[in-house]
């Protein structure tokens, strides 16, 4: 457990340490994930529900439905989503950058504020490991450091899940704070 919350805390401080291999091991070849969120592609109905008050043990949740749109840029390997929906708690929309690099691998995703025109930096980074992505950035929520983690579901054609979780114990621990179940 002790290696994999080192290489949590590398993986979002970018070390590029954590990524070499040790001296006498041989790298298995990598797979190409540049394809890895095709199964998003497309328009889908969203149902949410969020934690407001996060990493204090609440469990009341807002609930919230509406439209979760993905489009392929350019035919790349980039994708951009346009997220809108309603609730008695209010209206949230976002928009979502993803970019996938094939020298690591990996995908950063960043979340994009059009009103207060802004960019989320750093992203959560990760990889899809079969129908399964985990993506993983440290932030700032109310003035500590926690772990960020997405973890994205490819379950069929017609569903997908997304679950963002906070960690503020290096991720020994995770308090899921928001689901998003995508249905066509």
């Amino acid at each position: 457990m002790k290696a994999l919350t080192a290489l949590l805390w590398a993986v979002v401080t970018f070390s590029p340490a954590a990524f070499a291999a040790p001296p006498n091991e041989v790298r298995k070849v990598e797979r190409d994930g540049s394809h890895d969120f095709d199964f998003l592609i497309g328009n889908w109905k969203a149902h949410v529900r969020r934690l407001p008050d996060r990493l204090v043990g609440s469990t009341k949740w807002d609930v919230y439905d509406g439209i979760s749109n993905h489009h392929k840029l350019l035919d790349s390997n980039a994708n951009f989503e346009q997220f809108e929906v309603d609730g008695p708690a209010g209206h949230l929309k976002a928009q979502t950058l993803r970019l996938y690099n094939p020298e690591s691998r990996q995908w950063s995703i960043f979340l994009i504020d059009v009103n207060a025109g802004t960019l989320q930096l750093p992203p959560v980074v990760g990889q899809f490991n079969g129908k399964r992505g985990e993506f993983y950035d440290q932030e700032l929520w109310k003035g500590r450091a926690v772990l960020v983690r997405y973890v994205w579901l490819d379950i069929s054609p017609r569903e997908a899940r997304m679950e963002q979780s906070f960690s503020d114990d290096g991720g020994k621990t995770w308090e899921v704070n928001w689901i998003c179940e995508l249905t066509r």
